[in-house]
């Protein structure tokens, strides 16, 4: 991993040395390179203790995502890329931590939308009369 900074989104840059990696043996099969190799990788990032985010990103990650973000990655038999993927994983939970919901703005119903729920529900009725009881002469 280089040093310069990650992109997270437009406006947020994350120092890469405020992500701390930890690397232990995978799970799972693999043979004698699983039992040997320390290939999975675990991204952790604290977010009350980063310099790169302002004091509302802050806020806003701890509220919905906790105020310690982890990543984990053992799908690669090479540790290198492991570490990336864990990285990447890492930086798709912060943005999505960090984007603002946009406020719905109410529109009315279009004519012809309206029209397609009443012909729609008109359809839905006339399938349920027919499923009433048979008639008995």
């Amino acid at each position: 991993m280089g040093r310069e900074s990650i992109r997270v989104t437009r406006s947020v840059s994350l120092d890469p040395r405020e992500i701390e990696l930890r690397v232990s043996r995978s799970s799972g099969p693999g043979g004698q390179h699983a039992n040997t190799a320390e290939t999975r990788v675990e991204a952790v990032f604290d977010v009350e203790g980063s310099a790169s985010l302002s004091r509302a990103q802050k806020r806003r990650v701890a509220a919905r995502a906790g105020s310690v973000l982890r990543a984990v990655a053992q799908d690669e038999r090479s540790q290198a890329r492991n570490r990336e993927l864990a990285v990447e994983r890492l930086v798709a939970k912060l943005a999505e931590a960090l984007r603002v919901e946009r406020r719905r703005v109410p529109t009315r119903p279009t004519e012809a939308s309206r029209e397609r729920r009443l012909t729609e529900k008109r359809r839905r009725a006339a399938v349920k009369r027919g499923r009433g009881q048979p008639e008995t002469d």
